[in-house]
């Protein structure tokens, strides 16, 4: 089995954020890796890395960093792959990552999705590998439809919720 999301964290005290990714594609059976690769202590590495990761299969990268944030761009600027950022929170509530993150020059492109949306980046990782890739494409689907099955559940709780005297 090889990976098609390649998950990347600056460092390991981002996996509390990052494990929701992959738990995500672990429910999706959505094949995965995970390694930490800093941009500031492993430069060589994470070239490396983002130069080899189409020749061994991966068709999307999902990078997570906080503060400077910038592992996301570094691995982007190597690599042809899409590349989603994932901006961790850190001393300014995870807004000098967003920022470091979304402000890439024309030409490196990296998707990003919220602070600490790990598992947002998952799923976004999965619809881009579901544009060609049907039995994915089905594991979306049927993965979306069960949302709205939560929601009507939660209907139901609530309507059941008598404690409230104005309650209609």
């Amino acid at each position: 089995m090889k990976p098609l999301v390649s998950i990347i964290m600056g460092s390991t005290s981002d996996l509390p954020v990052m494990e929701k990714a992959c738990k995500w594609l672990e429910e999706q059976e959505i094949p995965f890796e995970v390694n930490a690769l800093s941009a500031h202590r492993t430069p060589d590495a994470v070239e490396t890395f983002a130069k080899e990761a189409k020749g061994r299969g991966v068709k999307v990268i999902i990078a997570a960093a906080g503060m400077a944030a910038a592992l996301p761009g570094v691995i982007a600027a190597s690599t042809p792959l899409p590349v989603i950022g994932v901006p961790i929170k850190g001393m300014l509530d995870g807004l000098d990552a967003l920022l470091s993150i979304v402000q890439m020059p024309p030409g490196i492109p990296v998707a990003t999705v919220g602070v600490n949306g790990a598992q947002n980046a998952a799923i976004l990782a999965a619809e881009m590998i579901a544009l060609g890739d049907e039995a994915i494409a089905k594991k979306i689907d049927n993965w979306k439809a069960s949302l709205g099955k939560k929601i009507e559940k939660a209907n139901k709780e609530l309507a059941e919720i008598k404690d409230y005297k104005f309650k209609c």
